[in-house]
């Protein structure tokens, strides 16, 4: 049986660490999964029951990146004294990766932090159970702390302590090359070696505060002979403090040419990199805003009727069957249906469509959506988890923490960046000690601190996860959900895009049109026995059917039996007749010559009317019409998939006359028609011919081909099962938005592209010049603070420009 869990981790600050956390959770016996995620700093992992979730914490540890404490708090009941408190303590306790326990008998509370991953608030609130004292989750326990905003709060902190302590350094060191009058001041007021001691102090200040972060994840990772990201600074800045810690206080162990102090390249190393660090974390919690807005769409409090009266209760107390009112401008708390009043509620924070949808008695409405100026009431019909605004943010985070193909190549060339760079600077210091000109120690320090600094492999490991962040979280905003990750890859590299018709292209709500009767039958008479035989599917075509049957006032016989002829039509006896209602194919395989009515049949079929044949006891009855009106933006959707270069087709069971006579109108290229649901497959197999296929469908017999596409696209006005066998959800029923889904996902992949582009480019180019390339033709030699700035600057680069996409769309507004 195969488990999961999800571990928020500690220390990860690059594409290196992602590999070796991965690997150390794939290394411990019954994993079967792991997947890192940097910008959420969490690993999921999938496991058997050969291991427990202490051994992968402990995996964890053992490699350097501890998973990260969380907290719960529970409701413990039948606590009357002390010994009570000291049973649930010892309870709790005993669960493993549970850390420390604090209960209060006053408020029949207690408070537990774990190990993330380890256990779950369900599972201490079981552990108090069993020993006797009834518990539960807090429900007001309120929202988890913003991991984001406190990490850049931190390094806020951090980098504002190392700032003051490093503007006197680099006065004391670099004032007094550029400014001669400040030179000599110094030289006579303090002196050289007092000048040395106090930039001595500052920057061992610095780096044993603010920079200490740097030497406890980067010496312990080189240490386990797994250098990161921390390790680079941590050699660099290092070197540069002991180099001049002994050219201070040991000057003979140097060559006299070579005394020289860098305290200020130390100190502005760390700080520039704090800097970077909080802006990236600034920049990172604003890619993660998405999640955090569609939280906030939940209100607190609902009024509910309840005993006879109206109360304000807490949105967690409710329960389906409860009856909701909603005031004018509320937002509506949970998912429920319509019982009372008539109105408008804008539901464009989860579907992207501007204009408010009708609601009615009967009519579904969605917990987070606003309600417009009239009051109504509404029936609960999920609450908690089960919404879908709960389901949104669920997938959005799933799809956030997803890897895609392309991140596969920066992981493998990750894995030897650092190693790679540290050997490179090694090889810097040994060239210019034996071939670089006089200082030669001087120039070999400041070339191999310099390869050391400006590498930067966090650009590449935040290069596809951080566009990923933005893309599927700007999608959630347009009603774009993309369920997997790497739908977003493979979207963008769709050729052909197939839709169903029904309801995807068209209305979905077919009325009848024409009803010709054959010789010997009375129109109504024909119309009664369809329309009883088709009462109990739920077809669209049987409810055009029924309707037009209500709308004519008929009374309807019961049917005794009917059985559906998937692909064909229904067949059935009412009134002690035998009916049959479907195409000719159907007739003809029962043996029934429908030639009395094919040629109206194909002339019907040219108008894209849908034409049913009725038979009644072994003859043609009848021929209907129906008629399934297009949707307003059908054409201009197929038009925007043409114009950024992609074929359109539809695959439908309809007639080929109706589906070519809707096609034309559309300006699809390929019509595939009187397609049986299995068939859809096959459809599909042809298509992908042609390159990369997408499919979008709506309905039950949607779901194969949405599962065998090379993409699946759900309209989110269809069915469960459609969307659960899709990779893209469009809460809209707009065929439109098809093509906004396929225009973010190419501007996401072309972001990651950019993206990648800048991180490998910066390192390819950059390294060379930090290790002395230019010196032989320029005498240029980067100093180690600008490669610092440099480093720092282009994490936030590569964060800055995925935050772009923030901005892209809505396109169907533009």
């Amino acid at each position: 049986m195969t488990r999961h869990a999800t571990f928020t981790v500690d220390g990860m600050s690059c594409a290196s660490c992602v590999d070796r956390v991965e690997r150390a959770l794939k290394s411990v016996p019954g994993v079967e999964d792991a997947e890192v995620n940097l910008i959420a700093g969490t690993a999921r992992v999938d496991f058997s029951d050969a291991t427990d979730t202490l051994a992968l914490a402990g995996a964890l540890s053992a490699a350097g990146y501890p998973a990260a404490e969380a907290e719960a708090r529970l409701e413990v009941e039948g606590m009357t004294c002390a010994s009570c408190v000291g049973r649930v303590e010892l309870a709790l306790k005993a669960v493993p990766g549970v850390t420390a326990t604090e209960v209060n008998l006053a408020t029949g509370s207690a408070r537990v932090r774990f190990t993330s991953g380890t256990t779950t608030p369900e599972a201490l609130a079981a552990a108090a159970a069993a020993a006797g004292y009834a518990a539960r989750p807090a429900a007001n326990a309120g929202p988890a702390p913003d991991r984001q905003a406190e990490e850049a709060a931190r390094l806020r902190r951090a980098f504002v302590l190392a700032a003051l302590l490093t503007i006197p350094v680099v006065v004391l060191a670099m004032g007094t090359h550029m400014v001669p009058a400040f030179h000599h001041w110094v030289m006579v007021t303090l002196g050289e070696r007092a000048s040395w001691l106090i930039q001595f102090v500052l920057t061992a200040l610095i780096l044993a505060g603010p920079g200490a972060v740097f030497f406890r994840h980067g010496i312990s990772a080189l240490l386990r002979g797994a250098p990161e990201m921390n390790s680079l600074v941590a050699l660099g800045s290092l070197a540069a403090f002991a180099y001049s810690t002994v050219a201070t206080f040991a000057p003979g162990l140097l060559p006299e040419a070579a005394r020289g102090v860098y305290f200020e390249a130390a100190a502005t190393i760390v700080t520039l990199i704090l800097l970077g660090r909080m802006l990236e974390a600034r920049a990172k919690g604003r890619a993660g805003e998405a999640i955090r807005r569609l939280i906030g769409l939940r209100p607190d409090t609902a009024r509910v009727e309840r005993g006879g009266s109206v109360a304000e209760v807490p949105v967690e107390s409710l329960i389906a069957g409860d009856i909701v009112r909603l005031a004018p401008g509320e937002r509506v708390a949970v998912d429920g249906v319509v019982t009372e009043g008539h109105g408008w509620i804008d539901e464009s924070m989860l579907t992207g469509e501007p204009e408010p949808a009708e609601k009615s008695p009967g009519a579904p409405v969605t917990g987070g959506t606003v309600n417009g100026p009239a009051a109504l009431s509404f029936r609960v019909t999920a609450t908690g988890e089960g919404t879908v605004l709960a389901r949104i943010i669920a997938l959005v985070a799933d799809a956030q923490g997803a890897k895609l193909p392309v991140q596969a190549l920066v992981d493998r060339i990750t894995l030897w960046f650092v190693p790679a760079v540290m050997a490179l600077a090694a090889a810097t210091v040994l060239v210019w000690l034996f071939l670089g000109p006089d200082p030669a120690l001087t120039h070999a320090l400041v070339a191999g601190i310099s390869v050391l600094i400006i590498a930067c492999p966090c650009a590449m490991g935040l290069a596809t996860p951080v566009s990923i962040l933005v893309g599927t979280g700007r999608g959630a905003e347009l009603g774009l959900l993309f369920r997997r990750g790497d739908a977003l890859q493979r979207l963008a590299e769709a050729k052909v895009v197939a839709f169903d018709k029904t309801g995807t292209l068209t209305e979905g709500k077919p009325a009848l049109t024409d009803l010709i009767a054959a010789p010997g039958f009375a129109a109504d008479e024909v119309l009664a026995l369809a329309a009883a035989a088709e009462a109990r599917s739920e077809h669209p075509l049987a409810r055009a059917i029924l309707a037009e049957a209500g709308a004519r006032g008929l009374t309807l016989p019961a049917a005794e039996a009917a059985r559906a002829l998937p692909g064909r039509g229904l067949a059935a006896r009412v009134a002690g007749r035998d009916i049959l209602i479907g195409n000719a194919r159907a007739l003809t395989e029962a043996g029934i010559d429908p030639a009395a009515l094919l040629a109206e049949a194909d002339r019907l079929a040219a108008l894209a009317r849908t034409p049913i044949l009725v038979a009644v006891d072994g003859r043609v009855a009848a021929l209907l019409a129906v008629a399934d009106p297009v949707k307003p933006s059908a054409r201009a959707a197929i038009a925007a998939l043409h114009e950024m270069g992609v074929q359109t087709a539809m695959i439908s069971g309809d007639t080929s006359a109706t589906a070519g006579a809707i096609a034309a109108a559309l300006g699809i290229d390929h019509v595939e028609a009187e397609v049986l649901p299995e068939g859809k497959v096959a459809a599909l197999e042809t298509l992908k011919t042609s390159g990369t296929t997408a499919f979008v469908g709506d309905g039950i017999n949607d779901a194969p081909a949405l599962a065998a596409a090379d993409i699946g696209i759900a309209m989110g006005t269809g069915t469960d099962v459609a969307m659960e066998a899709a990779e893209v959800v469009l809460m809209t029923g707009d065929p439109a938005a098809v093509a906004d889904a396929l225009r973010l996902s190419r501007a996401t992949m072309r972001n990651i592209r950019q993206n990648l582009f800048w991180a490998f480019g910066y390192n390819v180019l950059l390294i060379p010049v930090a290790a002395g390339a230019l010196y032989p033709a320029n005498g240029m030699l980067l100093s180690p603070m600008l490669a610092a700035g440099a480093m720092a600057l282009s994490s936030v680069f590569v964060v800055t420009n995925a935050l772009r996409l923030r901005r892209a769309g809505p396109w169907r507004r533009a």
